[in-house]
């Protein structure tokens, strides 16, 4: 528990969220060597001008500002009418049948359903797991909410066709006492999927033990060629209290927009509702219009979306595979890749300040996704092709002059 209201949101932090490095504090630094000319590229969150917004979106969009107060001023959980047609397409790709009365909500982004989530399942002390590492912000949200952290770690750098999650640990820590699991499948910020026989496992123990989970599927859509995905909600040996995380700000790059979706146990969908309406009302009126493009994309665009991004991906990996002593697992979902370097003779958060000096980078340290991360950075590669890879190369050539 914290002494006071300032160390409470002093653990929260903004420096290092998309967007905000330019709140960071300025501060001497060792800097070797000249500047690198370049493009800079910020991989702290993908770039919606070289991955524009789904077809029709704006246009979408016009039509509901065009329609005023019906489109502006929503019930809480969304418009009933686009409740119904998103719970219909995510039933059909997710292999559930969602009721839109009482088991969806429209939430302001992913963020905002996974904030509603965490305040209706978290009571101060509750024992709460998580994985290490996931998604930054599920850590923090525990705190905020008094909870108790567990985490659960997730050996991905030996998994194979899996992400690698200690069953065991989460079994020990159901055992325990958490009455709450959460964790973002593909994963962030690894881009690791994890496989039939985990989630299953995960549905089974959550059962066994009267667990509630929470899982986030920002990235279910963007998975590469040749791997299987398995939606939690759909196991014959779930438990009731599931609530599944869904929107479209990433791979259909909508994230302005704040659209996002959470589905599943009626009960925490009621308590979320009432949290939302106190919080942020509902998800904005007229940007629910656009969800009519979400599941609705020209055909082709998908596919093609995804496999611009499998070859960003890939010609990354080999920037990467040139560079003794750094590693990266390749992404099996999403636009992530968890990227290990060697020690330096400089923090990390030091390193992080001196690329974005010098070579117009920005990367997303590891520690935000778990203290112990030291040596990592996140990025996200959902950026112009050619102005990534030589970002990339440009941050190496700089590793190179702090190398121990």
């Amino acid at each position: 528990m914290y002494k006071t209201i300032a160390e409470k949101f002093d653990h929260l932090g903004v420096d290092n969220a998309p967007g905000q490095e330019s709140q960071q504090k300025e501060i001497a630094l060792d800097l070797r060597g000249e500047k690198l000319e370049g493009p800079a590229v910020d991989f702290s969150h993908g770039d919606v001008d070289a991955h524009t917004p789904t077809p029709g979106s704006f246009e979408v969009f016009a039509e509901g500002v065009k329609e005023g107060g019906a489109q502006a001023y929503t019930p809480y959980k969304g418009r009933p009418a686009i409740l119904e047609m998103v719970a219909s397409r995510i039933s059909a790709f997710a292999g559930v049948s969602i009721d839109p009365k009482s088991e969806l909500i429209l939430t302001a982004g992913t963020q905002g359903a996974l904030f509603l989530a965490m305040g209706s399942n978290i009571m101060p002390g509750d024992k709460v797991a998580f994985v290490e590492p996931d998604y930054f912000a599920n850590r923090k949200m525990v705190e905020f909410f008094n909870g108790e952290m567990v985490p659960i770690h997730m050996a991905y750098e030996e998994a194979k066709g899996c992400s690698g999650i200690d069953l065991e640990e989460l079994e020990k820590a159901f055992q325990d006492g958490a009455k709450l699991f959460i964790f973002s499948n593909p994963n962030n910020p690894v881009g690791c999927i994890y496989s039939p026989e985990e989630i299953r496992s995960i549905a089974a123990m959550a059962k066994r033990y009267g667990a509630t989970l929470i899982v986030d599927e920002l990235y279910s859509r963007q998975v590469y060629p040749g791997l299987p995905y398995t939606h939690l909600c759909a196991q014959e040996d779930a438990p009731d209290n599931i609530i599944t995380i869904m929107g479209p700000s990433k791979t259909e790059s909508l994230s302005g927009y704040r659209l996002g979706a959470a589905f599943g146990n009626a009960a925490i969908i009621e308590r979320m509702e009432k949290l939302q309406a106190i919080m942020a009302l509902r998800c904005s009126g007229y940007n629910q219009a656009v969800l009519k493009t979400w599941f609705n994309e020209p055909e082709g665009w998908l596919a093609d979306r995804v496999a611009q991004h499998q070859q960003i991906r890939d010609d990354i990996l080999k920037v990467i595979e040139g560079v003794p002593g750094v590693t990266a697992r390749p992404t099996e979902g999403g636009s992530y890749l968890f990227v290990t370097i060697p020690e330096l003779e400089v923090s990390l958060h030091d390193f992080i300040r001196i690329v974005r000096e010098l070579a117009g980078v920005i990367v997303t340290p590891g520690t935000e996704f778990g203290p112990q991360y030291l040596h990592s950075f996140r990025i996200n590669f959902s950026q112009d092709h050619d102005k990534a890879v030589d970002a990339m190369k440009r941050l190496f050539t700089v590793m190179e002059r702090y190398r121990k």
